[in-house]
């Protein structure tokens, strides 16, 4: 009987064991002509980017970070290949350039008194120099990553102790190497403290646990982990270069939220406003304007790229419309007194005229988003339908590369606005109750004349070019008959030049990893990840039942009523559950007046068995879970909670 752990989207971290995969296949002279047409079609010859990128360099990063095990958790060595100037035939060279770019690692300053570790994780790591110690923003995703970054500052700046850590939203890449940098004694002492918006702590937590399976699956395809990184496979991430592996990751709860939309601290002598921007690239977000530097840190609300709407994993629908809206606050507060603008990924934009453009755009770009579906949503339009007419953006914002679609694209974020707005059903009665892929699948290969038929209609699509018209028609072949391996190479052949020739990382990485689980499987997990202990001990009560609730079949559990008062005795809590229906509901901080079984233990126990350093019977054995009542019963009922394998197939059925 095991305990779910908690975060379960950091399971990506974890590699998987790579078997002797199929070679993958070279650039089909279609793709290559793709490809090629992609240099005449966007400002090459600039390379503003790239001379931002560098700006201010003070030392390059080209070690290998390690954990405590000796495992490799960060090494851009792996990326060497990028060096090549001109982008090969199997990558867009869009999406090379962007590649490149994010390469470019180590110590830079931003400004006098602010600099920032690049290129050592997915996100940066900014250091703002205080009178006498030092504020830290986000630091980085893993302890190990956020450690080689500080040794990294100090190797070239006066050493000064970090006293203020700032998380400026809950994506795991800003808080997770928090212990890297700072000791939680030393914040329990008050020597430190860790500021966050309103809502970090609850969302840090709470986002991706009920669906962290599936969520982490996706990540898989979405950063390409089971990728090799080639020129055929995983080149980049478009926010950075990947996701640290064996990584340990890390949370200190704040000490102080910003509750106010607009609130001023001083902090090390220096005076920080921060601007709270809810529902933007995060739940719970913030930018902060530094007055004494004339720099604005826009958090992950303006980077490099066009970013989710909703992201490839799965997540909550974000909203475009209050995500233009901030953006505009902030270029309206700070447009005419900031000198550089830098954000938690990519590089810094300098000068008011650059950024006053910049900011301005990111926003028309987010409003384009939502209004422009809306207008076409009203108009009766589908979502496949908006998206294959709002085929581009405005021809100004399609030409600036903070614009392009290295991260979210224009394609899946329209998608996203329509389901914000209308939700799965597209309209049409025929769309209402679809038959599912493999039922589907079956019907389509015998209207079409069976395998053989298919097949051959298949083949002249992909001679012609037509990837996509393939893919969907193997599709249908592979899932009506899985073992079928010309469908399934078949369909691969046409991933894999969709990926060739995406200008979007995470499109690329999804269609090289359906590719590659087409041909070899999916491969297994090593076990070789690293951990978050953190986060298991930070996962609270409500949350632990919560995620208990999707375990149960409810079918199977629907003539099995039970009703459970469980009480954490160093919490001095008690939370009271109800088994009625397959359905498991909880009331927090309450009892039932007579409860079938009672549960009483200490929360340090349910962090000990999260964390599989001991087990549920082994503990109500020992006397450490005290159980009154129908003990049977709720055995029985633990036992019956469903284990996910978090390997289920994607492109096979």
């Amino acid at each position: 009987m095991r305990f779910p752990p908690t975060l379960l989207s950091l399971a990506l971290l974890a590699p998987l064991m790579s078997s002797a995969a199929t070679p993958a296949k070279d650039a089909t002279a279609i793709t290559l002509q793709s490809n090629q047409q992609w240099l005449q079609r966007l400002p090459f010859a600039d390379r503003g980017d790239f001379e931002a990128a560098q700006r201010g360099l003070i030392e390059r990063y080209e070690g290998v970070v390690s954990n405590a095990n000796g495992k490799t958790v960060w090494d851009l060595n792996q990326y060497a290949f990028l060096n090549q100037t001109n982008a090969p035939g199997t990558v867009n060279p869009s999406l090379w350039r962007i590649a490149q770019l994010n390469t470019i690692a180590g110590l830079f300053k931003v400004t006098d008194g602010i600099y920032q570790i690049r290129g050592l994780d997915l996100a940066n790591m900014t250091i703002v120099e205080g009178d006498n110690g030092l504020i830290v923003l986000d630091p980085l995703l893993s302890v190990e990553t956020a450690k080689a970054g500080l040794e990294l500052y100090f190797k070239n700046r006066p050493r000064k102790p970090v006293t203020t850590v700032i998380y400026t939203h809950p994506h795991v890449d800003h808080f997770g190497g928090v212990r890297g940098i700072i000791d939680e004694a030393d914040v329990t002492a008050g020597k430190v403290q860790v500021i966050a918006p309103q809502g970090f702590f609850e969302h840090a937590i709470g986002e991706n646990v009920l669906a962290g399976p599936a969520m982490k699956r996706r990540a898989q395809y979405m950063y390409g982990a089971p990728l090799p990184r080639s020129e055929r496979g995983q080149v980049d991430a478009g926010l950075g270069k990947g996701i640290p592996a064996n990584a340990t990751i890390s949370l200190i709860a704040p000490t102080r939220e910003i509750s106010q939309p607009v609130e001023r601290l001083t902090l090390e002598g220096i005076e920080v406003e921060f601007q709270l921007t809810p529902g933007t690239e995060a739940p719970a977000e913030m930018n902060i304007y530094f007055p004494r530097f004339k720099a604005l840190c826009m958090a992950e609300n303006a980077t490099h790229v066009q970013h989710n709407v909703l992201t490839l994993r799965g997540a909550l629908v974000r909203d475009p419309k209050i995500w233009a809206h901030y953006l505009d606050q902030s270029l309206l507060r700070y447009g005419n007194q900031a000198e550089v603008v830098f954000a938690q990924h990519h590089w810094p934009t300098w000068g008011g005229a650059q950024i006053r453009e910049y900011l301005a755009d990111q926003r028309d770009m987010y409003a384009f988003i939502d209004s422009q579906t809306l207008r076409l949503i009203n108009q009766g339009l589908t979502p496949m339908e908006i998206a294959d007419t709002l085929s581009s953006l405005p021809p100004r914002l399609a030409n600036k590369w903070y614009s392009r679609d290295y991260y979210g694209s224009l394609s899946h974020n329209v998608r996203a606005v329509y389901q914000r707005y209308m939700g799965f059903y597209d309209g049409n009665p025929a769309n209402l109750n679809p038959l599912p892929p493999q039922a589907a699948g079956k019907r389509y290969v015998a209207a079409m004349g069976g395998a053989d038929q298919l097949l051959t209609q298949a083949r002249k699509a992909f001679d012609e070019g037509d990837y996509r018209w393939v893919a969907q028609l193997t599709n249908h072949l592979v899932f009506a008959e899985p073992d079928n391996a010309d469908a399934r190479n078949l369909q691969a052949d046409a991933l894999e030049q969709l990926g060739y020739q995406s200008e979007n990382a995470t499109w690329r990485n999804a269609y090289l990893s359906g590719a590659q689980e087409l041909r070899d499987g999916v491969a297994a997990a090593t076990g070789g990840g690293g951990n978050a202990d953190d986060m298991v001990r930070a996962l609270t009560p409500a949350m632990f039942f919560d995620y208990l609730s999707v375990r149960v079949d409810a079918l199977k559990a629907a003539d099995h009523d039970l009703s459970i008062n469980w009480r954490f005795t160093d919490l001095n809590e008690d939370y009271a559950l109800t088994l009625r229906n397959g359905v498991l509901t909880h009331r927090d901080l309450t009892r039932h007046d007579q409860a079938d079984v009672n549960i009483s233990m200490n929360k340090s126990t349910l962090d000990r068995i999260a964390l599989k350093q001991t087990g549920f019977l082994k503990e109500a054995t020992v006397g450490d879970i005290t159980i009154t009542g129908e003990r049977v019963k709720f055995l029985r009922f633990m036992g019956g909670l469903e284990e996910t394998d978090g390997r289920f197939n994607i492109v096979t059925p």
